[in-house]
C-alpha cells in the first residue's frame, strides 16, 4: 500500500527545504571538508549553485556546467551523467595511484 498523502515519508522528504531555509549561517563558518567532491550544474535544475559559494566549504575537483539537462540528470541526461561520474572516479584513481 502506498504512503498516504500527508504521511512521514512527505514531511522527510521536504524537511531539507525546511532546514536549510531556517539555518543559521551567521555563526561559526563551516570547516572545509577534506573529501574530493565533483560538481555537475544543469541548467534547467531548480537550485543554483555558486561556484565560489561552494568552494568554500567543499574541496571540489571537479567542476562541469552543462548545456541541457535539470533537476533529474540521470532520467533526462544519463550520458552526460555517467561521463562526469567517470571523469570524477578517474580523477580519483589517478590520484591514489600518485601518492
Amino acid at each position: 500500500m502506498p504512503p498516504r498523502p500527508g504521511s512521514t515519508n512527505d514531511r522527510s522528504s521536504a524537511r531539507i527545504y525546511y532546514e536549510r531555509a531556517h539555518a543559521d549561517y551567521w555563526g561559526t563558518p563551516p570547516e572545509l571538508s577534506t573529501a574530493p567532491t565533483a560538481v555537475a550544474r544543469f541548467p534547467h535544475d531548480n537550485f543554483v549553485l555558486l561556484k565560489h559559494i561552494a568552494q568554500e566549504t567543499n574541496n571540489i575537483v571537479q567542476w562541469r556546467d552543462h548545456d541541457r539537462g535539470g533537476h533529474f540528470p540521470a532520467l533526462e541526461e544519463p550520458d552526460l551523467l555517467v561521463d562526469d561520474i567517470r571523469r570524477f572516479f578517474c580523477t580519483l584513481r589517478l590520484g591514489a595511484d600518485h601518492n
